[in-house]
């Protein structure tokens, strides 16, 4: 090998390691947010199942139906950053690794 060939993939690898530290900063925060609004929109599509069940209304039960889409949405939403934070955090493993090396 070439000598100064291992100094520019070591230079490489922590220039990626730093992008992915800046992107996973990132996708932990959204995650956060996300997790908190599914956690607040739960909340409410639990009450509208509730006063669904309570009045026995058309317009109770379409509150609820689109109080839940709402929820699953942002579950999936969760499911994806969350993904997306595992995702980050191999990387950065595979990475550190590879300095290691």
């Amino acid at each position: 090998m070439r000598p100064g060939a291992s100094d520019r993939r070591q230079k490489a690898a922590e220039r990626r390691l730093f992008e992915i530290h800046g992107r996973l900063a990132a996708a932990r925060a959204e995650l956060e947010v996300v997790e908190a609004q599914h956690a607040a929109l739960e909340a409410m599509a639990d009450e509208a199942r509730v006063r669904m069940l309570v009045s026995e209304t058309a317009l109770a039960h379409r509150e609820w139906e689109e109080a839940r889409r709402h929820e699953v949405q942002l579950r999936r939403s969760c499911a994806a950053a969350r993904a997306a934070v595992t995702e980050l955090e191999r990387a950065q493993s595979e990475l550190f690794d590879s300095l290691l090396v």
